[in-house]
């Protein structure tokens, strides 16, 4: 164990995979902060203010760069934890060091991370699903010939046969991806400029200027989804459109078969579906 004289929770040491711990971690969260502190740099370079590009480049190179030691230590003096990051990061670009968070809240590194974690978490369960469904469809199809005792008030009852009664867990697990799916759907990024105040911040910085402060979210937004453009997040959404399709050829046999269809030959597609989920608002 690394740590046996303070609390850790078993939901980490247990049960959490290691790619579920580093979305919670430490440098997953201040990795992120430093991603958005770029992002409004470059929008605020974007939209005139006397931020150069060097300087930003030296933010971009010292993303992964962070003393904890160093943080650690100046939150105890100043009692603030994006402050003590603000001035770390600025430590490790000295050019750049008047330039992070300017004008922000907190709430732009904090919530906006938060929000962050949490997608790429229900991302991470959204594809764990995905593959249970699979492997449980695949069973259901290789025993849906086997005789089994389906049971009422905990008595045996008329026969069904096990792919069946798979077939129904099947069912709830997909009731599960589309509400997980719907979460990811509906989680939104938060503005620059705090949960509430008058933007006095940027109405300063811009000289007055209200169209460039409302302009400068959506270039935010932007910025930041650039930096996050990979190529394993290019190859996720690849295998995210092709899962879709499966997963709607699956629900429409299990719909099929419900209804006494032979799953063997029952279409896999209902009349008229493009095969492409984007088109339209789903199976039904």
């Amino acid at each position: 164990m690394s740590n046996t004289n303070s609390y850790e929770s078993p939901f980490c040491t247990r049960y959490a995979s290691e790619e579920m711990q580093y979305i919670f971690s430490a440098d997953k969260k201040f990795t992120t902060w430093r991603r958005l502190w770029v992002a409004l740099a470059r929008a605020e370079m974007k939209l005139g203010l006397p931020v150069t590009e060097a300087q930003v480049k030296q933010l971009e190179e010292n993303i992964n760069n962070i003393d904890y030691d160093m943080a650690a230590a100046r939150e105890k003096e100043v009692r603030h934890d994006v402050m003590a990051h603000v001035y770390t990061y600025g430590q490790a670009c000295p050019d750049a060091k008047g330039i992070i968070h300017l004008g922000a809240t907190s709430c732009y590194v904090g919530d906006n991370t938060d929000v962050i974690i949490m997608r790429d978490a229900l991302q991470v369960i959204r594809r764990k699903l995905i593959n249970v469904i699979a492997q449980l469809s695949d069973f259901a199809m290789k025993y849906k010939d086997m005789p089994a005792l389906a049971y009422t008030h905990l008595q045996p009852a008329q026969l069904t046969t096990v792919g069946k009664r798979a077939t129904l867990w099947t069912n709830e697990l997909l009731m599960d991806l589309k509400e997980i799916e719907r979460r990811i759907s509906d989680l939104q990024l938060l503005g620059s400029k705090g949960t509430t105040g008058t933007q006095a911040s940027f109405m300063e910085l811009f000289h007055g200027d209200t169209d460039k402060v409302k302009e400068l979210d959506g270039v935010i937004k932007n910025i930041y989804g650039e930096i996050m453009v990979n190529p394993n997040m290019a190859a996720f959404n690849a295998a995210k459109n092709a899962m879709d399709g499966m997963l709607a050829e699956i629900n429409n046999i299990i719909t099929a078969s419900a209804n006494g269809e032979d799953p063997e030959t029952c279409p896999s597609q209902p009349s008229g579906c493009s095969g492409s989920c984007s088109t339209c608002g789903g199976c039904h």
